[in-house]
């Protein structure tokens, strides 16, 4: 068998997979990508066994088959070369890559031995358009959790509600939610489905989004597959039980600060510059239209800033880790941003001005 690809198609096609192949695991094989060369098109197709990736090539082909290569080595070796790249076969163990006057020889493993795609059987399937999927994801996957105990934090949830005709997606770790739904009329699913996507899938999944018109969503029972226009993504679906979302947010703080987002965003950075490294923690003062921000640190000093703000109710002060609230509000496009607050230990709801169908929820530290 004897294929020819252009190199920047191949480069970008190897550069995808880069992030799904394994670089340290117990299965060598999964260091590797499955090169596929029939009459109907050439895929390349990666997989870590959580997520796997499969896409086509423009390739002029010789004969077919398929070949199991070193995934990281090869990106190295198209991204260094010049002009169109060659592979060929010399024998089941070992290929040819040349371009112009460098040559490769590479070892490979059996293709037979490569992980098979799982079967999504007869899936439900959504549609929508892939930059509001894209928007929903980077809007909740910083709040997800990282390597926690509890598993399904580590993932976000998709949460799709015939009754109300939406998607909600949501993002946890415990001391700080996300949450944003978008209706979508006319979707054809008969039963509420609750999804539990991986924090790592989820991030890999935005960068096939960009710049994509459509992506399709099939709903299986341990998988869930976007097609996103010739990419298929598949991940595994976390097991278990996500957290109730709906009663973590909290409907009835009745104390309510609007204030400018960049200001604020400006005002917490500065302020902590002083606070301890692994806490984050700072505390916000509301008073009469007006916020102050404190943060104090044994080892270097402190730090007192203050951002106006739209507020009439009793003086309140409230400890925050700045980091979380830094990230919710770069996660938010208004020009103001609303705290709805109640006490020092209660949940904060944090939202844009006008925006309901995006929200943050974020617990207070104690001060």
């Amino acid at each position: 068998m004897k294929i020819t690809i252009a190199k920047q198609e191949f480069q970008q096609k190897l550069s995808d997979i880069q992030s799904v192949v394994e670089k340290k695991s117990t299965m060598p094989i999964l260091s590797h990508f499955l090169l596929k060369v029939s009459s109907t098109g050439s895929t390349i197709t990666a997989t870590d066994l959580e997520t796997a990736i499969r896409e086509p090539v423009q390739a002029a082909a010789q004969g077919e088959g398929s070949l199991c290569i070193p995934a990281r080595k090869l990106f190295e070796i198209v991204r260094e070369i010049d002009g169109d790249i060659t592979i060929e076969t010399e024998d089941s163990q070992w290929i040819r890559v040349k371009a112009g006057p460098s040559s490769f020889r590479i070892a490979c493993l059996p293709a037979e031995d490569y992980p098979l795609w799982p079967d999504m059987g007869s899936s439900e399937q959504i549609e929508l358009a892939a930059s509001e999927l894209a928007m929903m994801i980077e809007k909740t996957v910083y709040s997800s959790g990282e390597s926690d105990t509890r598993y399904t934090l580590n993932g976000i949830l998709f949460h799709l509600d015939p009754s109300r005709g939406d998607l909600t997606i949501v993002g946890t770790d415990g001391h700080r939610m996300a949450v944003i739904s978008m209706a979508l009329p006319g979707v054809p699913v008969v039963e509420e489905k609750k999804l539990i996507v991986q924090r790592k899938a989820a991030s890999d999944l935005e960068k096939f989004l960009a710049g994509a018109d459509k992506a399709k969503i099939f709903l299986g029972k341990n998988h869930v597959l976007f097609q996103i226009g010739e990419v298929e993504f598949l991940t595994r679906l976390i097991e278990g039980s996500y957290p109730n979302y709906t009663q973590v947010i909290p409907a009835a703080n009745e104390k309510k600060v609007v204030v400018a987002r960049d200001a604020f965003i400006k005002a917490l950075r500065r302020v902590s510059i002083m606070s301890k490294e692994r806490s984050h923690a700072i505390r916000l003062d509301a008073g009469e239209n007006l916020i102050t921000l404190n943060s104090s640190n044994p080892d270097l000093g402190e730090a007192r800033d203050e951002v106006p703000a739209s507020y009439t109710g009793e003086s309140l002060s409230l400890g925050f880790n700045a980091r979380y609230l830094i990230d919710a509000l770069n996660a938010m496009e208004s020009e103001k941003v609303v705290f709805e607050l109640q006490d020092p230990l209660s949940p904060t709801l944090l939202k844009p001005e006008g925006g309901p169908a995006y929200r943050c929820v974020i617990m207070p530290m104690r001060i």
